[in-house]
């Protein structure tokens, strides 16, 4: 079936399959492997409002159907694909290596279709970005469901001035054209973030639903999200999606909310197939008490079955989780603390208050009926030391103990990385913050990518931690979190030993990686092809157990039937509006 857009999710590595690439732990706090296979959110709101405007959109998850089969071929599957053009995400700046090979892919097997690439990192690299042959186009901004659909119009027309696109960057000749960023919405009620119900259409549309599968294990951990805003009111260090980053890179100056209605609406699609649980991307407290109310009520009124998972940017109270206690049968929080130490919290912008009003927050939630609380800790921060990096466990267990050694609370450490975000005051100012930035162009960020080992891969090192130590202090950390996760009964002694063997495993690989770095020539192949065939993909290297962090351990929540049904009938629905279109 031809296509007019066909979006394209590239994984982070192109040949990932073949070459010989150990990312250990980095991917472990994400749903997604180390593959980074899940596409970003705005592929559906994308490929929903273009193809009700007329435009035929398919989402083609390639970093997943590489990662599902090792005989799947790429090639093969662009050259099936007849479409005007093909759009590729750069959203997350660990892609640029595989979104620029699938790029020049597309160009070998489809000369004649053209290439546009979107997302943050595609808006702050745009320039370096159009210098690549097999780049013809770039959409910038945060929001670009309408320039798109102008665009595509335009192409679809035969036209090749596209001076009145907003957003855009393209080519005329050898002359690269910027067009003024000037479509910033300030209401997002014109589009669905996400368009699940494009999703379900499409699969059924082109008989194939393993093209548009988020992630790996999505059909035995699925999960829903919704995104609550564009911009942000917090201005973390580390973030590219902080209040500054976005000002720099998509000049949005003024945070804008997701209708609280449209949040429901999309729920009450997704309760239709599944009980996953549903994540409220961004703190809803951002948009004031009236918007927290608005969404609130609205859940209630829905009587939600699924799991709901909030974000937390800052202390909550007992006000605040008796709402969602008084609208929900169950929901969770999770929080991104960074660190236990104050001072280093307060230098990069996070949480700048003591740590008793963390352990306050915590215990609000427990109090009114809490599900289940994440905590996450970084490593790799400003100001962070070896040392330091450590004693984040020891407030694990202060926390635990403060609230009663509650179960339900989880305590997650993750390194920072593999790079810093672009547009982040980290990446703008490493300097004032402690950072030693390594890389600052796509040349240098393709450079590293290509590194075997995933500590090399790091795009910074700190003025107290080299990449070594920021490893070391990862491995470290982990172990000291499962002894006591261990020793609390948190953990059961199976995952326990599972989690030090791993990490065992996993020094021993590294160490291997620093050995072929000293390795002659002529034992290099060989000694590459042995540890190619110990590295897998499915969670071997992890610093977790098996399923963690995972927010249900129960499998089959997907409803296939209704899923069927629903694909059909959007179909239905779709074919005989065009054919009264046609009439009239």
């Amino acid at each position: 079936m031809k296509s007019d857009l066909v979006l394209l999710h590239p994984p982070a590595f192109y040949d990932f399959r073949k070459e010989l690439q150990f990312r250990g732990p980095i991917s472990d706090a994400v749903p997604s492997t180390s593959v980074f296979e899940m596409y970003p959110i705005g592929f559906t709101s994308i490929g929903g409002y273009l193809d009700r405007h007329g435009i035929r959109v398919r989402i083609v998850n390639l970093a997943n159907r590489m990662l599902l089969s090792e005989k799947f071929d790429v090639e093969k599957k662009i050259r099936s694909l007849d479409s005007l053009v093909f759009g590729i995400d750069l959203h997350w700046l660990p892609h640029v290596q595989g979104c620029l090979k699938i790029a020049e892919l597309v160009k070998k097997v489809q000369p004649e279709s053209s290439v546009i690439l979107g997302g943050l990192s595609a808006t702050y690299f745009h320039s370096e970005l159009m210098k690549y042959d097999f780049v013809d186009y770039v959409m910038r901004g945060d929001s670009t469901e309408i320039p798109l659909l102008r665009f595509m119009q335009a192409k679809k027309s035969g036209k090749s001035d596209f001076s009145e696109i907003p957003n855009l960057c393209w080519k005329n000749g050898s002359r690269v054209i910027v067009n003024e960023l000037t479509f910033i919405p300030s209401d997002l009620s014109y589009t669905d973030i996400p368009d699940y119900r494009f999703v379900i259409k499409s699969a059924v549309r082109h008989l194939d639903y393993l093209d548009g599968i988020p992630y790996k294990n999505w059909i035995k951990f699925p999960n829903a999200a919704f995104l609550t805003t564009k911009g942000c009111t917090y201005n973390c260090a580390i973030c590219g999606g902080s209040e500054s980053a976005f000002e720099i890179n998509c000049l949005r100056t003024k945070l804008v909310m997701y209708p609280p209605e449209k949040i429901c609406k999309g729920i009450k699609l997704v309760q239709k197939f599944t009980r996953s649980p549903i994540y409220i991307v961004g703190d809803i407290r951002q948009g004031g008490p009236d918007y927290v109310s608005k969404l609130l009520n609205g859940l209630h009124d829905l009587r939600v079955k699924n799991e709901i998972i909030f974000e937390l940017f800052d202390q909550g109270g007992d006000e605040f989780f008796s709402l969602i206690e008084r609208s929900l049968p169950k929901y969770s929080v999770e929080m991104t603390v960074e660190s236990w130490d104050e001072n280093i919290r307060k230098k990069e912008g996070k949480l700048p208050f003591p740590n008793s009003r963390l352990i306050e927050t915590f215990r609000a939630a427990l109090k009114h009926n809490v599900s289940r609380i994440e905590i996450f800790f970084m490593i790799g921060l400003p100001g962070q030391t070896y040392e330091n990096a450590l004693k984040n466990v020891d407030f694990c267990e202060e926390i635990f103990n403060a609230c009663g050694k509650d179960k339900r609370l989880n305590f997650i450490i993750s390194p920072l990385g593999p790079f810093l975000d672009p547009a982040s005051a980290a990446f703008e100012h490493p300097e004032m913050y402690g950072y030693k930035s390594l890389c600052r162009t796509i040349d240098d960020h393709l450079k590293i990518s290509a590194e075997p080992s995933w500590k090399d891969n790091l795009s910074f090192e700190t003025e107290y931690m080299d990449r070594d130590t920021i490893a070391r202090a990862t491995y470290d950390s982990a172990l000291k979190l499962y002894d006591f996760k261990y020793r609390c009964g948190i953990v059961t002694e199976n995952v326990y030993s599972q989690v030090v063997q791993q990490i065992k495993d996993s020094l021993d690989f590294m160490e291997a990686l620093e050995r072929l770095k000293n390795t002659a020539s002529n034992d290099r192949q060989k000694m590459i092809s042995e540890l190619k065939s110990k590295l897998i993909y499915n969670g071997k290297y992890s610093i977790y157990g098996e399923n963690e962090p995972t927010w249900e351990s129960s499998k089959n929540y997907l409803k296939f039937a209704p899923l069927l049904a629903l694909g059909v009938g959007y179909n239905i629905k779709d074919f005989f509006a065009k054919i009264q279109l046609w009439r009239s």
